[in-house]
């Protein structure tokens, strides 16, 4: 008796702006293509110190020569406070948040340029590339972190339950960097103006952010309009659980959170706006 045989049944997906409305859709999404992340973190970290001597020491000497350098003409020179650390301490936790923080930002915002050809040969979803060079920079933080516990050490500064708090302040940095680096991100590929507007836009947000300075030198009335800027409320959470001591930053904490969330979701929104002009534009 013949037996007839069934072609194997077939799947397809198919692909279209609508199949990724919705949050858990975007999840689900970059969940499947999670090993292309890997892939791409990876990527990026060997070709940022290949044919570098030093390597990773980049991570640590950036950010401790520009603390030292603080340190020298602002903490001795010019008696700034530093909110009861020492203001090598006080200067490098700052840096190196900020270093994090920048080198996210840079790295999102160029990303789609940098990774042309993977844009315009296959699909996958274009929001790898951006949350992989964020990603990316977390190696470099982990590295200058080290040398902070030294600093720490070595300056006898007490800790507490406090920091254990830490890796929320560090999510939140990269939440901040994630949302403004997608928004800049999708503009750079339409207007290529952006990639030389980066470099004037970090520099400015640093001298914003209570790097070098507390943020209680500004004025009291100023004190609302200066939390806007996210990254304030942020190096001084992060400032006060080393310090485990004194009132915590709430009200700034607060106002970061609510931007952070904002800038993130005006990022995600734009991002996936112009998804799919990607290919045709960049």
């Amino acid at each position: 008796m013949a037996t007839t045989q069934t072609a194997p049944e077939m799947k397809y997906t198919v692909i279209d702006s609508r199949s990724r409305d919705g949050l858990r859709m975007l999840l689900a999404e970059l969940w499947q293509y999670r090993e292309l992340i890997y892939f791409l973190v990876w990527r990026d970290v060997m070709v940022r110190y290949k044919q570098t001597v030093l390597g990773l020491m980049w991570a640590v000497l950036q950010p401790l020569i520009i603390a030292l350098t603080l340190s020298l003409f602002l903490g001795r020179l010019a008696h700034l406070s530093s909110d009861g650390l020492p203001y090598p301490v006080f200067a490098y936790s700052a840096m190196i948040l900020w270093q994090l923080f920048s080198q996210a930002l840079t790295g999102a915002s160029n990303s789609m340029l940098e990774n042309e050809r993977l844009v315009t040969k296959s699909y996958f979803p274009r929001l790898v590339i951006p949350i992989a060079a964020v990603l990316a920079s977390l190696l470099d933080f982990a590295v200058a972190l080290v040398v902070l516990v030294g600093f720490l050490a070595w300056f006898r500064v007490a800790v507490s339950w406090t920091l254990l708090l830490l890796p929320c302040f560090v999510l939140l940095t990269v939440v901040i960097a994630s949302g403004v680096g997608f928004l800049l991100a999708a503009l750079n590929v339409r207007y290529r103006d952006v990639r030389y507007t980066l470099a004037f836009l970090v520099q400015f947000w640093f001298l914003a952010t209570p790097i070098a300075y507390s943020s209680s030198v500004v004025p009291q009335r100023f004190r609302f309009w200066y939390g806007l800027n996210p990254m304030v409320g942020v190096v001084e959470a992060f400032r006060w659980s080393l310090r485990g001591a004194g009132p915590a930053p709430l009200v700034l904490l607060a106002i970061s959170c609510a931007v952070a969330l904002l800038l993130l979701l005006i990022g995600l929104a734009y991002f996936q706006h112009a998804e799919n002009t990607f290919a045709d534009t960049i």
